[in-house]
């Protein structure tokens, strides 16, 4: 007889035997396919706990991707970033659980607005976030995520920079970096951009002791109630920190809804304000998706060789930064 799994860390035992039959078949299928499965922070319990063999934020996932030994990866996450690694892999087969799991930031921009903006602002290098297609990062110099923007920006040491597609993050980057122009596209993650800095304010009135954390793809106004801006990853260390060092702290994390379900089940000594926003795109991935990609080897993220090779040195470029800083 099989014994039964146990519930990981954030699943309710009430909803556990309704997801442990999947969670065993698709362990079982990764074995025999020699693959591995990749998990963005925003993705829900069940798979970020459940599956999962990687977690993190796209550097993390990216920089991971480019370590492992599988021959078959599945992303659960955006297509952006299973295109990210299949980049860093392009002789593994990179698998996402289903084709419109899109990005609102990568459909803001397209290949020829790069080419707009090198016109607009000749000389400027492109510095191009990883929430962008294989296609616009092979019309950048260099890629960045939301955890190593700043210090990308700044290690190129020229005086202007394109900064592209997240207004709100190039903002946050000029803002720590007066010294350096940097020229924006009006792109919007749709999750971030609907947080306001005057429902934060009610909060802090509320309850004078709340932490508040901030992705720096929130609205300026968002970012000026935080206590600490920075990536899912860098969010999720800082509560760390606040675990170990204050007694029953109250924290509110100004992202996406699954991220702070799965930092609270690492952190049971804090406390989670739950003012979050759905992502529409990250919740299409579900466990009978990745079972059947997995049964069927679908969907595969293909890339055109000739655009794969310019994107993948913007991204390499990006990882040895990375490296770098290790």
């Amino acid at each position: 007889m099989t014994a039964t799994l146990s519930a990981p860390p954030g699943i309710p035992a009430v909803e556990w035997p309704v997801y442990e039959p999947l969670v065993r078949e698709i362990n079982a299928l990764k074995r025999e396919r020699n693959a591995v499965i990749l998990a963005h922070n925003y993705q829900v319990p069940e798979i970020f706990y459940g599956i999962a063999d990687i977690v993190g934020d796209s550097l993390g996932l990216a920089m991971d991707a480019a370590k492992t030994q599988a021959d078959v990866i599945v992303l659960c996450g955006v297509h952006f970033m299973a295109e990210t690694a299949k980049l860093v892999n392009p002789t593994k087969t990179v698998l996402v659980p289903d084709l419109q799991a899109g990005c609102s930031l990568a459909e803001s921009i397209t290949a020829d607005d790069v080419r707009l903006m090198r016109e607009r602002y000749p000389g400027a290098p492109v510095v191009t976030y990883v929430n962008t297609s294989a296609a616009v990062k092979a019309e950048s110099d260099i890629c960045c995520t939301s955890g190593n923007a700043v210090q990308i920006v700044r290690a190129l040491g020229v005086p202007r920079v394109i900064f592209l597609p997240d207004e709100y993050l190039a903002k946050y980057v000029a803002s720590q970096l007066p010294e350096i122009e940097v020229m924006a596209w009006k792109g919007h993650c749709e999750v971030h951009e609907r947080f306001r800095g005057a429902d934060l304010r009610r909060y802090r009135e509320d309850d004078p002791g709340l932490r508040i954390l901030a992705h720096p793809e929130c609205p300026p106004d968002v970012l000026a109630e935080a206590d600490y801006v920075g990536s899912t990853s860098a969010m999720a260390r800082y509560v760390g920190t606040l675990e170990a060092r204050e007694a029953h702290p109250r924290v509110v994390m100004v992202t996406e809804c699954s991220m702070a379900d799965n930092v609270a089940a690492a952190h049971p000594g804090v406390e989670f304000v739950r003012p979050c926003n759905l992502c529409p795109h990250m919740k299409r991935n579900t466990l009978p998706k990745v079972l059947r990609s997995l049964q069927t080897m679908q969907y595969e993220v293909t890339i055109d060789p000739a655009i794969a090779q310019r994107a993948r040195e913007a991204v390499e470029r990006m990882l040895e930064f990375s490296r770098q800083g290790d």
